[in-house]
């Protein structure tokens, strides 16, 4: 059955100036067209499903970019995360999936996950077997030999080594391949200096592309990034400055300069410290080590904005994801993201777009989904309020369709329009 929307104004995920008096119309899954007013005459059916519902804007289907579904967002580190048995962290993918959709999300790529778990979740959703977002997986990181996120299965060593494990992710199903290629949260191991040596990182860019999958890097140094980006990846994570043991960051312009020209993007991840820092501030009876938890982060999450703000101005593409399920990063948290991003320097409709049509270009999914074009997956928010006029908005959701099925959305049955000339009225006579 055709299905029409309509709502004060519409942002399409292009970049695009919105769409007042917003009028979109789905059929079969999939957009049939957006129109100011009114449908043009002949397209909507007599018997069409149609909802009005003012004071709301109609986006794309949200993309973070960056997850983690085996995690909870509560507060633990890896090592305790991993004294789970594996059914339960399938467990904690399927409520973490359920969240996010329910904010609106309705992509999610997950960057790192314990052996199959995400695969065998993904195959649940696909079969029916409960509701959450599309999901891109990366499987196992790949890191060293004890490097970070190793508990998860993703070990290899040595450019041989390397490009069998690409292999063996593939063979799993992954979406695209991600590479640590700096220390991190986990256990000793070293943010501030690089993982691998360059031709390793290269082995796994090459592998991953021979097998037609996009690359991504976490890096947290400076010297990790330059690696990763003359290693011809695809995408970096975080692309923090990491300068020492102690985690203080200096900023290396000739580096932003490098990741702008080679046309890299980078996934911002500034919830991790916004989340951090919000947690803690909330905790009334903090102790000694959570006030110092605090400081660090209150820190980490100044330098991190101010270096989102001097990367974006020196050219570089920035995607929004969050890294939820990363100590207490929210499943339901880019309208926190995109906050931070505007914060550094982002017009709100580009930070909009780095949840939306940017996101799905940089990962190869604008094929699909990302924008509200015709011939794309009618997957669709509407939110109440302006969300140019004021981001909170994407937290008053109000619908979420995936692929034209309501997921969320008791907003649809207080607005259907019922009776033929009402439907006239509100589209035009079809």
């Amino acid at each position: 059955m055709t299905t029409v929307i309509r709502a004060d104004r519409l942002i399409d995920g292009t970049g695009a100036a919105p769409l007042a008096d917003a009028v979109l119309v789905l059929d079969q899954g999939e957009i049939v067209g957006t129109f100011a007013g009114k449908a043009p005459d002949g397209l909507v059916p007599a018997d069409a499903e149609v909802f009005d519902l003012p004071g709301c804007t109609i986006l794309p289907g949200l993309i973070d970019s960056h997850v983690h579904l085996n995690f909870p967002g509560t507060g633990p580190v890896l090592e305790e995360l991993m004294r789970e048995p594996e059914g339960v962290l399938v467990a904690t993918a399927t409520l973490a999936a359920a969240k996010a959709l329910q904010a609106g999300i309705t992509t999610v790529r997950d960057t790192g996950c314990v052996h199959s778990t995400v695969f065998e979740l993904r195959r649940a959703l696909e079969l029916g077997y409960g509701v959450g977002p599309r999901i891109l997986a990366c499987g196992q990181p790949i890191t060293i030999t004890g490097g970070h996120t190793w508990y998860l299965g993703g070990e290899a060593d040595g450019v041989d080594g390397l490009r069998k494990k690409v292999r063996s992710m593939a063979k799993l199903g992954a979406d695209a391949i991600k590479v640590m290629a700096s220390g991190g949260g986990t256990l000793n191991t070293l943010s501030h200096l690089p993982s691998f040596r360059p031709e390793e990182l290269a082995a796994i860019a090459d592998e991953g592309h021979r097998l037609g999958r996009k690359v991504t890097a976490h890096c947290l140094c400076a010297e990790a990034i330059s690696y990763a980006v003359d290693a011809g990846v695809d995408q970096l994570e975080h692309a923090s400055f990491i300068a020492d043991a102690a985690g203080n960051q200096k900023f290396d312009p000739a580096v932003a300069e490098k990741v702008a020209a080679a046309g890299v993007a980078v996934t911002s991840t500034l919830a991790v410290a916004g989340y951090a820092v919000e947690v803690m501030t909330a905790k009334a009876d903090r102790t000694a080590a959570e006030q110092d938890f605090l400081e660090f982060w209150s820190v980490m999450l100044e330098d991190n904005v101010n270096q989102f703000r001097q990367m974006h101005e020196a050219g570089v593409q920035f995607v929004a994801g969050t890294d939820a399920g990363w100590r207490f990063t929210a499943f339901d948290g880019l309208p926190m993201e995109l906050q931070l991003m505007q914060d550094g320097g982002m017009s709100t409709m580009q930070a909009l777009q780095s949840a939306t049509g940017i996101a799905a270009r940089v990962m190869g999914i604008d094929d699909r989904v990302g924008t509200l074009e015709p011939g794309l997956a009618a997957d669709v928010l509407v939110v109440g309020g302006d969300p140019l006029q004021n981001l909170s908005a994407l937290r008053d959701v109000r619908v979420v369709l995936q692929a034209g099925q309501a997921r969320v959305g008791s907003a649809l049955a207080a607005g259907a329009v019922s009776s033929a000339s009402s439907a006239k009225t509100a589209i035009g006579s079809p």
